[in-house]
């Protein structure tokens, strides 16, 4: 028999409380999903989610009860959110699909908890445990695929593709996570056939699983297999193999520079070198205008690491840097540490005390001034009032 292991998250304030209000020990209530696996596989558990008997009704009624405030995230699927003083718990009802049609499902409840796991889409998410005694339910063999690296659909992979195509990508983000090796291969085959389903998805479902799987440690051989067999050609085919070798290069880069993966940074190492294409990609995903505006900048070609941090901010120009392709530009890494953005020692004022009219001249005068002291790693003193002192006087003569 095989047991969840004492990890700290199971001592959070207030679980044992919300354990104990829903049943724990009826054997009412079970931790399933990412807490199991991840706790078995030695990993940090972010998330807590629980499966219960109850209806959503009686679970809202008994988590109040507790002292703990109930929000319906989800109350048509069974999914309650319990608040403790630790954060929240997701607690849902046991359920079955009644109908699936590759987007939403349509569930029934139910009180069998194979059922309920039968339901998930790989073997080591069906995996739950008791909260008291730590004992973990396998119906489908998820603990040992969990050791062996192997992310396996439960049943038939076509079969539950159909029921929910994002599958095909969670199989991926997954494997990039867990798997060790070649993929399953009946799973694999699975989503090289239905690869054309994503184009039924919504784009903000694609985005955020393509964001989930770009977060993993080293998602750069993953990638490379879905571009090599083509999932990628239905929702984004631009990524080709320039890209893929782009984005492997990235992610050593930032091991070599000691920063941490970020998902939005290799997104822009994976689509084409061209700012246009990235923005049209990024509004299909449907990004926010923060996420586009980064992807766009991220493609500039400024000439230094402080010219792009004063520009655009030190995490654009991270991001250049780590996509460049020599030295030079990871040393340029090093002066963003610590670096504050400097202000311009001139101002309008101070060109209208020279002699300029107020208006479009003082504007665009200051801008010129402003791109040589960029370009010249933004002196002070002397040499910035003789740019000031050049830049007016062409300003002068040119009225003339």
């Amino acid at each position: 028999m095989t047991r969840l292991p004492d990890a700290a998250w199971r001592n959070n304030a207030g679980l044992n409380a919300l354990i104990a209000a829903l049943g724990g020990t009826e054997g009412d209530i079970r931790f399933v999903g990412g807490a199991v696996r991840d706790t078995l596989h030695g990993m940090a558990v972010k998330d807590i989610d629980c499966a219960t008997r109850l209806l959503p009704e009686e679970s809202s009624r008994r988590i109040a009860a507790a002292g703990f405030k109930a929000i319906p995230t989800g109350i048509a699927h069974g999914t309650v959110t319990a608040l403790l003083p630790s954060g929240p718990v997701e607690v849902t009802t046991l359920r079955r699909d009644v109908s699936t049609d590759g987007r939403h499902a349509v569930v029934a409840f139910t009180d069998e908890w194979r059922e309920d796991a039968a339901r998930r889409d790989f073997t080591i998410n069906a995996l739950s445990a008791d909260p008291l005694s730590g004992e973990v339910h396998d119906y489908f063999g998820g603990i040992a695929d969990l050791e062996k690296g192997i992310v396996r659909f439960i049943g038939d992979p076509l079969q539950r593709i159909a029921e929910d195509h994002l599958r095909i990508l969670r199989l991926f983000r997954f494997h990039a996570r867990f798997g060790r090796g070649a993929p399953d291969a009946a799973g694999l085959a699975a989503c090289i056939a239905r690869a054309n389903d994503l184009m039924a998805l919504s784009r903000e479902r694609i985005a955020d699983e393509l964001l989930k799987l770009l977060t993993c440690p080293d998602p750069g051989p993953t990638v490379r297999l879905m571009a090599d067999n083509g999932i990628f050609r239905p929702i984004i085919p631009e990524i080709d193999a320039a890209g893929v070798e782009r984005l492997v290069t990235l992610i050593a880069r930032e091991r070599e520079a000691g920063i941490a993966g970020n998902a939005l940074r290799r997104l822009g190492a994976l689509l084409p070198i061209d700012a246009g294409t990235a923005v049209s990609i990024a509004k299909r995903l449907k990004l926010s205008k923060a996420a586009t505006r980064r992807l766009e900048q991220a493609l500039s070609d400024a000439d230094s690491a402080r010219a792009l941090a004063y520009r655009y901010g030190p995490e654009v120009a991270a991001d250049v840097l780590l996509r460049g392709g020599d030295d030079v530009e990871m040393l340029g890494l090093e002066q963003l540490t610590n670096w504050e953005r400097p202000r311009l020692p001139v101002g309008g004022g101070d060109l209208i005390g020279m002699g300029l009219k107020a208006g479009p001249t003082v504007a665009a005068t200051l801008q010129a001034i402003e791109r040589r002291w960029i370009a010249e790693d933004f002196p002070g003193g002397d040499r910035v009032t003789a740019i000031t002192a050049e830049e007016v006087d062409q300003a002068i003569r040119s009225r003339k």
